[in-house]
């Protein structure tokens, strides 16, 4: 019996080393860390690459505009933006290459729990064998007595190693379920970065356009450049009709995108050019990652479905009508909702503040109004008032917004809400 319990220890300790070198032998410490600095100071010199451009081009624009100065603007941002695309691909290869060690730790852990798991079963069933003998039965079994007292100091182990064996597994639950938590994190940021690297593609495409489209009319020619510039300058009522697209609902003239803009402004503080930027540029996401159905989309987000459900209900709206952003297939939650692109529990928690303002209750996320409005909320809540850029970066990604994959979406809504605020301009003039 002695020499059973030794072996049951042992086979307990045994399995716990098998996992831990198992672990070891999958992947070299220091073949990652090497990939890791490699991949750092690439990211670090495109970074530095891309600053620089920033810096040219605002060089460029305090020149007086000249088809020269134009074009080289359009070949500085050109560059900027294969110089981001490049960046994005190296943080999307990042963190695909941070899922796979995600993934491979959780199933190492799980396997851990498993093996823990059998050696508990092991030492319960010893420990009832021993239980079910009697304190009489036990010593008589025994042809000396010091072998009783061994015995039962054996027993005193295996009970220890029992509590042992329950804290290792609860610890490493802990572990799993927090490292389970950071892989879905690593997902939803890795879904954002595809739709910036989206968005990039449509940017590059667009500017290349522009420039053949300035060297084509004007052939290379100041006089005809301005008055190309003089002929682009549209009228107060042609920017007024001019449609303002929308996520998950029809467009509106631009008049009305002002409005509300202008609504919002006034209680938030958060400047209409730049709401209208964020709003564009959310469309934009939008459209990427396309339609969804909420019930698909939030499948395994129960908490963004009992929103969902709440909100539709509340409408009186049949939730398997209204559009909602689709789901990456990687398996992060879908179910952001309109123009405004937010998701069921974010949108719940501004609804009051939303009616306040809108007069809408309950407010509709699907509504342009009252979209218009939450954005600007957010934006204000995010900062807008003291600095816009970080704020939509934040509106986009939350924590992660100091990431420089990011920055992209920070240019592109501050090129929006400048070109926004020259048409908005335009109209207050006429």
């Amino acid at each position: 019996m002695k020499k059973g319990l030794i072996l049951i220890l042992l086979v307990t300790g045994c399995s716990l080393l098998v996992t831990g070198f198992s672990f070891a032998e999958e992947i070299d410490p220091n073949a990652v860390i090497n990939q890791r600095q490699q991949l750092q100071e690439q990211l670090n010199n495109l970074e530095s690459q891309i600053n620089g451009l920033n810096d040219t081009i605002s060089g460029y624009q305090k020149q007086t505009t000249t088809l020269e100065r134009d074009i080289d603007i359009l070949n500085a941002q050109i560059a900027k933006i294969k110089l981001q695309i490049k960046l994005t691909n190296l943080q999307i290869s990042q963190l695909s290459d941070s899922i796979g060690e995600k993934a491979t730790t959780i199933n190492v852990l799980s396997g851990k729990i498993d093996d823990e798991i059998n050696s508990l079963a092991a030492l319960l069933r010893r420990t009832r064998e021993i239980d079910s003998q009697s304190l009489l039965e036990i010593v008589l079994s025994h042809t000396q007595l010091s072998d009783f007292f061994s015995e039962t100091d054996s027993f005193d182990t295996i009970q220890a190693n029992v509590q042992d064996s329950l804290a290792q597994i609860k610890g490493t639950k802990t572990q799993t379920e927090a490292e389970k938590a950071d892989l879905e994190d690593k997902k939803i940021e890795q879904v954002q970065l595809k739709g910036i690297k989206e968005l990039e593609n449509k940017k590059l495409a667009s500017a290349e356009a522009d420039k053949k489209r300035i060297l084509t009319a004007t052939k290379g020619e100041e006089a005809k450049y301005q008055k190309l510039l003089t002929a682009k300058q549209k009228s107060a009522a042609t920017i007024r009709s001019q449609l303002f697209l929308l996520t998950g609902s029809p467009a509106i003239p631009f008049e009305k995108a002002v409005e509300y803009a202008t609504l919002a402004w006034k209680t938030t503080g958060v400047r209409p050019a730049f709401l209208l930027g964020v709003i564009a540029e959310e469309s934009n996401l939008g459209a990427n990652i396309g339609k969804g159905n909420w019930k698909t989309d939030m499948a395994n987000c129960s908490k963004q479905r009992d929103a969902f459900v709440q909100i539709t209900s509340e409408l009186g709206l049949d939730p398997n009508l209204m559009p909602v952003s689709k789901k990456a297939w990687y398996g992060s939650c879908g179910g952001a909702m309109g123009p405004a692109q937010f998701m069921p529990t974010t949108w719940q928690g501004y609804k009051s503040a939303i009616s306040n303002i809108t007069g809408n209750n309950p407010p509709s996320p699907w509504d342009p109004k009252d979209a218009f409005v939450a954005a600007a909320l957010l934006l204000k809540d995010n900062g807008a008032a003291s600095n816009e850029r970080t704020a939509a970066l934040k509106y986009l990604a939350g924590s992660y917004w100091k990431k420089s994959a990011y920055a992209f979406y920070g240019d592109d809504v501050m090129d929006l809400a400048a070109k926004y605020q020259n048409m908005i301009d335009i109209i207050k003039g006429s």
